[in-house]
């Protein structure tokens, strides 16, 4: 007696489960490629009782893009960079993180995105002055679960510190355990630059953080930022009246006087 075996039809693997979410997938890949890392339109502040404003028609910034804004003293960079960063809210206009606007999000909610989205370099630093350099660079971590489970996959948290560390020219055991109230300008600022990146964040905003280096010292610490932040498709966007570092960025923005100008140089 022959045994008849039965066999399941086939599949349209077009319109299997899978496919879907490949498809799926693959879309919200693409999407997410066109989306700018930050975008900002018709953006337009003023400090009470004061003149001076900022304004800019258009600004989009990518994955992994280096952008330079220039101006004097005065011009408003430190609070423009504010504005991006979602310290500030402007007063027309809207500026967006990754397609989300600040203005939408409440107080803690912009705390959270800008801890998991954002790497910050002051101008003066900002180090907790009695943590060991190793410690200021671990703290985003503990406040951005997304940063942190980023650098742990990069083979451990503290490694990942230290290895940044080490990249940015303090490798030294000694150096990394040092408070950072005893570190120099220039290894301060190093280490300023290795807690705005770990964790690879989608965005860098850096304010005059060469303002205290001479021209050698300042071109070295561009090229290793730079080079830490394509690994990472990490965008930057710094802020300096330097008109020496527009060679080491590929897009400009110029601020003149107390306005803002949204052409590109």
């Amino acid at each position: 007696m022959s045994e008849q075996v039965q066999t399941a039809p086939e599949q349209d693997l077009e319109g299997s489960p899978a496919a879907h979410t490949a498809k799926v997938e693959v879309a919200s890949l693409y999407e997410s490629q066109l989306t700018p890392i930050l975008a900002v339109q018709n953006l337009s502040f003023a400090w009470p009782a004061s003149s001076f404003q900022i304004g800019i028609t258009d600004l989009n910034v990518k994955s992994g893009e280096h952008w330079m804004l220039e101006g004097p003293s005065g011009s408003g960079k430190s609070t423009l960079l504010q504005l991006l960063g979602g310290v500030l809210l402007p007063q027309r206009g809207e500026v967006r993180i990754l397609g989300q606007r600040w203005a939408a999000l409440t107080a803690a909610q912009r705390d959270l995105r800008r801890a998991e989205q954002v790497g910050f370099i002051f101008q003066q630093f900002n180090l907790v002055p009695y943590l060991s350099a190793l410690e200021n660079v671990l703290l985003p971590c503990r406040f951005s679960p997304s940063r942190r489970q980023a650098a742990e996959s990069s083979g451990g948290l503290n490694d990942e510190a230290r290895r940044l560390l080490a990249t940015l020219g303090l490798g030294a055991k000694d150096i990394q355990l040092r408070r950072a109230a005893r570190l120099s300008v220039g290894q301060q600022q190093r280490v300023a630059a290795a807690r705005a990146l770990i964790g690879r964040p989608s965005l860098v905003l850096a304010d005059e953080p060469t303002s205290a280096l001479d021209a050698d010292s300042r071109d070295a610490f561009l090229e290793l930022l730079f080079s830490e932040a394509r690994s990472a498709k990490t965008a930057i966007v710094l802020v300096s009246h330097d008109t020496n570092l527009r060679t080491h960025f590929e897009r400009h923005l110029t601020l003149e006087g107390s306005l803002c100008c949204c052409g590109l140089c």
